[in-house]
């Protein structure tokens, strides 16, 4: 399972939209309970590798510089730099007073004036550690135009070692000189041919060319570069991995199929495959599924494929088979954390939440491992006795996390259960006594404290402390959100409009600032010509996503689109089966004479959140009594 990264919203929260009762923990669970994909796992791990210098990151990133050890004179290294051809010279003072002059201006944080000196001493001396150490100290400053030049003027001082060739092909396709590094790559792919080291060659390239900023333009090349080796593995693994970072999601599931094909009991390989069909039209998570059921029936004690067969059901909703393949799994291995917490996952998607505690009890009560990530457990126990209205309980399991990127959300939301139980005085108390390390997080408690004052009713209590938090940050993506969230409570629709405007001025393409928008204006019977080209911009942006689909249903419903309203509102429904989803999808289902339907999906929905203002409103309003 892959968990946000970061303990702090970075763009404008997934929220529903300025009308309604959101809940909040629907961010704070989709960290962990949304990860239903080939590319999740039980426990969130990494598995950084070393790169090489010559692997120039996108847009300007040097991701490690890894030259090896050098001696610049006498700056000793136990494995040193030579080049072959290094000149006769003897050290001046003059020229060691340049050194130690660089060498200075490096540990001052000047660059520009470091890499200077050693480009006029390699000019003057002759000497291609000179250009090594340009090289060296313009790519530490990300000044990759620099370390061009520099690496140039290496190359030619030492014309028969490869890594200055390698640094100039890195450095040219980091400039997006994709045209001038072709030849060169075409050149060193001769040369793996004639040593037999082509896998190496394509294993390099591949760490390269996803780290260039023209992803396109490296897919093509590749597809040039590699049209001589496409019976060979690495070659089609990287094109598969250039193929999707350039969008061509088509292509890089036929890459990844036909390496499967050259491979067909390696794991990892039929995991990359599956999960790239998976994304490919309707019949996707059925032909990945297909794929891996046969993988695993012929390669049964491969653990990773099976538990990626489990996420192509979980994906697609599949809780049952899911569960069956889990079940196989954990008699395998039931210590597995992995196993554990994807079974937990399984059961919840069930609605068996007495078995998803259990499983989360174990995982829980697991010995220490870097397997584990204890929080998100703590998280998914503390929405499990949410569920079963354990408020007490829930706000114990949330204790729990106590640092790590989650923090602050189980903070979060231990501060809203706490409101919700009465004590709205301790929960203010929590948030505000919180030491915020950065800007961001400060943001995050302040967003959550107006929640909390908006859920017991004190929306001018929650607009002026989020006016004021915007006076001082103005452009502040999430305050933005939530002070047109604040302003619609009062009814200030032009305040919300103007706080949405800026923010989609901010981020065009933030999908929830365009449905925000336009679900306000529709819900209000107000410009809904206007309203219904916002949701569909914020469809365009985010094609799948429930409350976006809601949004047009309602819109379409206000227009008196009728069929048009039940057909997205019962997609929206399906999806996710939100209680506001519900509310709306129920009215089109009432008003369209399918009152037996209806009355079923309100009494779902009345279940899970008797008091939700929304289906409350909805019910008064039609006077339909359940």
């Amino acid at each position: 399972m892959k968990l946000d990264p970061s303990p702090t919203r970075r763009t404008a929260p997934p929220r529903r939209r300025p009308l309604g009762g959101w809940r909040a923990s629907t961010a704070l669970m989709a960290a962990v309970l949304g990860a239903a994909t080939l590319a999740g796992c039980g426990a969130p791990r990494s598995d950084a590798g070393t790169v090489a210098a010559t692997e120039i990151g996108a847009g300007g990133d040097a991701e490690v510089v890894n030259l090896p050890p050098r001696r610049d004179v006498n700056f000793g290294a136990t494995e040193p730099y030579r080049p072959a051809n290094l000149p006769n010279l003897s050290l001046t003072p003059p020229m060691l007073y340049e050194l130690l002059a660089a060498e200075i201006a490096v540990q001052r944080q000047q660059p520009s004036t470091a890499y200077n000196s050693y480009m006029g001493l390699a000019a003057q001396t002759r000497d291609a550690r000179m250009a090594r150490r340009a090289t060296e100290i313009a790519l530490n400053g990300r000044a990759f135009e620099q370390a061009l030049a520099g690496a140039r003027q290496w190359a030619e001082l030492d014309p028969e070692a490869d890594e200055p060739k390698q640094a100039v092909e890195a450095l040219l396709l980091a400039t997006n000189r994709l045209g001038e590094a072709e030849p060169r790559l075409k050149e060193r792919l001769a040369t793996a041919r004639a040593q037999n080291d082509v896998d190496a060659f394509y294993t390099q390239l591949q760490r390269t060319l996803t780290r260039i900023e023209d992803r396109k333009g490296a897919w093509a090349t590749l597809q040039r570069l590699s049209a001589d080796d496409l019976d060979r593995l690495s070659a089609r693994r990287t094109r598969a991995v250039v193929a999707e970072l350039a969008g061509d999601r088509k292509a890089a599931a036929a890459e990844a199929l036909a390496a499967h094909e050259l491979a067909p009991r390696d794991a990892g390989i039929a995991i990359q495959a599956a999960r790239l069909v998976q994304g490919l039209g309707d019949d996707g998570s059925t032909r990945a599924t297909a794929l891996l059921d046969a993988f695993v029936r012929q390669n049964p004690d491969e653990g990773a494929a099976r538990l990626a067969l489990a996420r192509v059901y979980l994906a697609d909703k599949q809780s049952a088979p899911a569960r069956t393949v889990l079940q196989a799994a954990l008699k395998r291995q039931p210590d597995d954390p992995a196993t554990l917490f994807l079974a937990a996952q399984a059961a919840y998607q069930a609605k068996d939440l007495a078995a998803a505690r259990s499983h989360l009890t174990h995982y829980v009560g697991l010995p220490p491992s870097p397997e584990r990530d204890d929080a998100s457990a703590w998280v998914f126990l503390g929405q499990i006795a949410e569920d079963e209205q354990q408020i007490a309980e829930s706000i114990g399991y949330l204790e729990r996390v106590d640092g790590g990127d989650l923090f602050l959300p189980a903070l979060s939301r231990r501060a809203t259960l706490m409101a919700r139980n009465g004590d709205l005085d301790g929960a203010r108390r929590l948030l505000e006594t919180t030491e915020a390390r950065t800007p961001q997080e400060r943001n995050t408690l302040l967003s959550a404290q107006a929640l909390i004052l908006r859920e017991a009713g004190r929306f001018q209590d929650a607009f002026d402390l989020l006016d004021k938090a915007l006076a001082k940050d103005p452009d502040n993506p999430d305050l933005l959100y939530d002070h047109a969230l604040a302003a619609e409570r009062l009814g200030r629709i032009e305040t919300l409009e103007k706080s949405l405007r800026h923010l989609i001025e901010l981020q065009p393409d933030n999908a929830h600032a365009y449905n925000a928008l336009g679900y306000t204006l529709a819900d209000r019977n107000l410009r809904l010509t206007e309203a219904l080209e916002l949701i569909e911009k914020a469809l365009e942006l985010s094609p799948d996503d429930a409350q976006i689909i809601d949004s047009l249903g309602w819109v379409h419903y206000r227009l008196g689109n009728l069929d048009e309203a039940l057909r997205h509102l019962k997609r929206a429904y399906d999806i996710k089966p939100d209680v506001e989803v519900a509310a709306h999808y129920g009215e089109v289902l009432w008003q369209s004479g399918a009152r037996d339907e209806a009355l079923k999906v309100w009494r779902e929905a009345s279940g899970r959140e008797p008091k939700n203002e929304v289906l409350v409103g909805t019910l008064a309003r039609l006077n339909v009594s359940l």
